[in-house]
């Protein structure tokens, strides 16, 4: 893969689904289904891939109209720096895991090596709308290099579920736009103007921000050469992030998946409801073993946004297997399921909102 000089290219997202949320929805509600919806359920083990058949891969259209077959594959170098950027996500001490497995219908996580093709990934749970033969995370340039190694740190933080550092609305950052237009319409990145829109001058709403500090030393922060911004006046000669995870990207990530205890989650019994008293953002775990093999359905209760995760263990791992999303919604989050006398399963549930303390119940029949 070609190399790229340090501080040159830069990450292009793809377009992301926004909830549609319905209007009537108070704002305390809205904002909490947004902040937390691309986030996973603490403790999730988050299998990654990487492409390797022969044909893994997609055709392109050159000049002239000339097809070109471009393969995902990637040596073993870049998959190796891959690892390395997991590696120091969870050496932070993450409730989360992660795993490379060989078959790519067992991933979350794909990952293919695109040159040409820019450097990106879907943010948090959007990778499970991609089908299991699309990249849900590319890189188009060495990863072997300091700024290669920077790349991938990044883009797994957007697989967490972090967006850009820089479109954070209380930044403050005043940009001359015609100046970022013509700066990232050039090479390396030679984005279009809605791209350039989209990944740098686009800022997200508030109710996608939890807090209000910019940090400017993030991993998820771009570099700028100078003459792009024109306040805050110290960054006029341009931003550098060091390209290294900051103290304040630790200690969001740590909260949204504080380490796991090694305790086995209480059993949560078929008929028998269970009441939850959660804040927002709070995690409750169950385990499931059914008394006979059947199909069961799992629901909660009262008023609440939740998400609702079902893992089977299997050889001591948590494999995913079933999930819902009720945020938003005037229902409840509900599973319909079979499962097997024998097998323990992991019931996982995730607060955004309860309308009331005490209204939120969870059951299993």
């Amino acid at each position: 893969m070609a190399s790229v000089s340090d501080h040159e290219a830069h990450c292009a997202q793809p377009p992301p689904e926004p909830p549609v949320l319905r209007p009537e929805l108070p704002d305390s509600r809205q904002r909490a289904i947004v902040q937390g919806r691309s986030k996973w359920v603490n403790g999730t083990e988050l299998n990654y891939y990487f492409f390797d058949q022969d044909d893994d891969g997609t055709t392109i259209t050159l000049a002239g109209g000339r097809k070109q077959f471009v393969s995902w594959v990637g040596d073993e170098g870049q998959r190796e720096a891959v690892r390395k950027a997991f590696g120091t996500w969870k050496e932070l001490g993450l409730g989360l895991n992660f795993r490379e497995v060989e078959e790519r219908s067992e991933a979350e996580v794909r990952i293919g090596f695109m040159e040409g093709d820019g450097s990106w990934s879907y943010i948090g749970r959007d990778v499970l709308g991609e089908g299991s033969n699309e990249r849900t995370m590319s890189f188009g340039w060495d990863l072997t290099t300091p700024y290669g190694g920077t790349t991938a740190l990044h883009e797994i933080g957007h697989t967490l579920g972090l967006p850009h550092e820089h479109q954070n609305p209380f930044a403050g950052i005043a940009w001359d736009e015609a100046k970022v237009y013509e700066w990232f319409a050039g090479p390396p990145n030679r984005w279009s103007r809605q791209e350039t829109f989209r990944n740098v001058l686009q800022k997200l709403s508030p109710a996608e921000v939890e807090g209000s500090a910019w940090d400017p030393e993030s991993i998820m922060e771009y570099w700028f050469p100078g003459g792009l911004i024109n306040a805050p006046a110290q960054y006029k000669e341009g931003i550098n992030p060091p390209g290294t995870i900051s103290p304040i990207d630790r200690e969001w990530a740590l909260k949204w998946y504080p380490a796991q205890e090694a305790a086995r989650p209480p059993a949560l019994v078929p008929f028998q409801s269970k009441p939850l008293k959660l804040s927002p953002a709070q995690q409750a775990d169950f385990t499931l073993e059914p008394p006979a093999t059947r199909r069961y359905e799992v629901a909660t209760f009262g008023a609440a946004d939740t998400v609702v995760v079902l893992f089977e263990e299997v050889d001591g791992k948590l494999r995913y297997l079933r999930g819902d999303d009720d945020s938003g919604e005037d229902r409840n989050a509900h599973l319909s399921v079979r499962l097997v006398k024998g097998r323990r399963y992991v019931l996982r549930l995730r607060l955004y909102w309860a309308g009331a303390s005490g209204e939120t119940a969870v059951m299993y029949w």
